[in-house]
């Protein structure tokens, strides 16, 4: 995302911790969401099984310590209001969005209408496919530019300074 998303919109696909649950224990969703929050990012989270409370909820909690339960506190709730907002459809999370980041693996992610998704983004367009759920191909020709777990980068991409 050309060295930085300050300020930038990311679409969050998924919350959960996996596909079929509503629960958010350990997912690596609140890690993701917690770092691009604090590079400042402005994040529009989805996911059809978890709540808007749950996730604001772990997102404003320090990380938990399982031999310490009493030491886990809320951080400052007010930090993270501008800059998360949770909504109920993925294509009002990704409207002018700059990047995508798929972090569950729901069925509706792997058959989302991605040419429409394409053409509500801001360019260059951005998919983090963090469960190998899209058809990298078929993004790329799109013209997303793709980065999926074990998967080769965009060829463009390996001349890159920051990715070499």
């Amino acid at each position: 995302m050309f060295n930085t998303v300050s300020g930038k919109k990311i679409a969050i696909l998924g919350f959960a911790f996996k596909k079929g649950t509503g629960d958010t224990r350990e997912t690596p969703a609140i890690d993701v969401c917690k770092g691009l929050i604090g590079d400042k990012a402005k994040l529009s989270i989805y996911d059809p099984q978890v709540s808007e409370e749950q996730i604001l909820k772990d997102l404003s909690m320090k990380k938990f310590d399982w031999d310490h339960p009493a030491h886990l506190q809320p951080t400052s709730p007010t930090s993270n209001n501008q800059q998360v907002s949770v909504v109920w459809d993925a294509f009002e999370a990704v409207k002018d969005a700059h990047g995508i980041c798929i972090l569950t693996e729901w069925d509706e992610f792997k058959t989302l209408d991605y040419q429409k998704v394409y053409d509500n983004m801001q360019k260059p367009a951005f998919v983090f496919d963090g469960r190998n759920v899209v058809d990298d191909k078929k993004l790329r020709e799109i013209g997303f530019i793709v980065y999926s777990i074990g998967k080769p980068l965009d060829a463009w991409l390996k001349d890159m300074p920051a990715v070499a």
